[in-house]
């Protein structure tokens, strides 16, 4: 029995929207950085599905390409983080107007 590929797009879009409505309404560095990684994996779920739907593998080769930018974007959202709690001394994005050298 195999799950139809409409499942797989309800549970992507459910995901991708929880992480759009984290990165619009949340003020803190953390948990934006979480919601934009909830939205890469909702678009990792989608090629996946359409790989297996479709029955090659580029979906997964971009899921896999999709794994790195993520974990390329976390390495500079820390660094990114590390600044705001040095400079700021908080977590707030909101404080952080003036991020110069």
């Amino acid at each position: 029995m195999t799950v139809p590929i409409e499942f797989y797009l309800l549970l992507s879009a459910g995901m991708f929207c929880i992480g759009l409505f984290g990165v619009l309404t949340r003020r803190n560095a953390i948990m934006f950085l979480i919601s934009v990684e909830l939205m890469l994996n909702a678009a990792n779920i989608n090629l996946i599905a359409f790989s297996f739907f479709y029955g090659n593998v580029t979906g997964q080769v971009f899921a896999l390409f999709t794994i790195g930018l993520a974990a390329a974007e976390v390495a500079i959202g820390i660094g990114i983080i590390l600044v705001l709690v040095r400079n700021y001394g908080d977590l707030d994005v909101e404080n952080a107007t003036t991020m110069r050298w």
